[in-house]
Formats: C-alpha cells, sequence, structure tokens
C-alpha cells in the first residue's frame, strides 16, 4: 500500500507543479485552488507512505517521479525544449527511482 500511496503522491506532485505555473504566480483562483489542494493530498499521501518506506527512497522517488513528470508535462502541454541533454537528465532521474526502488525493502 506505501508504493501505491508514494506513486499517487508523485503524480499529485506533477499537477502541483503543473497548476502552479497555470496559477501566474497565485494570482488567479482556480489553478491557485487547485494547487494547494493537490499539494497538501500529495504530502498527506508521502506521509502515510513514509510510515513504512525508508525517508531517503520516498523522498527520492516522489520528487523524482514529480520532476520528471513536470519535465514531460512542460514539453507536451508548455511547449518546452525537449533538447537531448534535458531528455538524458531525465532518463538519469529515472534511472535513479529504478534503483531506489529495487534497492528498497517492500512495504
Amino acid at each position: 500500500m506505501a508504493w501505491i500511496q508514494l506513486v499517487i503522491a508523485g503524480f499529485l506532485e506533477i499537477v502541483w507543479a503543473y497548476f502552479m505555473k497555470k496559477s501566474a504566480g497565485f494570482t488567479l483562483l482556480v489553478p491557485s485552488t487547485i494547487t494547494m489542494i493537490t499539494m497538501a493530498a500529495s504530502f498527506v499521501l508521502l506521509s502515510l507512505a513514509m510510515r513504512s518506506l525508508p525517508l531517503g527512497t520516498a523522498y527520492t522517488i516522489w520528487t523524482g517521479i514529480g520532476a520528471v513528470g513536470a519535465f514531460v508535462v512542460g514539453v507536451v502541454l508548455l511547449g518546452e525544449s525537449a533538447s537531448p541533454l534535458r531528455i538524458l537528465a531525465a532518463l538519469l532521474i529515472i534511472a535513479g527511482i529504478v534503483l531506489m526502488k529495487v534497492s528498497s525493502p517492500s512495504a
């Protein structure tokens, strides 16, 4: 269950990062509200996952999902650059996430 909570928390991090960008510095009500709600939900799920997962594993995977997901959303929805170097950086983050998962105890 902890891994499911962690993955959902990571996906919610992608959502709140996107809507934070769309909030124009928290000047738009709807994107700002979505940011705050999904941010809170992401933190709650992360904290629940940390009950049984090691801190380093949980936090690294959570931020990794958010970082790679935000990169993909930025490229696909916001027209940001997908240069070979940025893609390589995202792939290295994914490799780190996979290594953290396989080196961690199951919960």
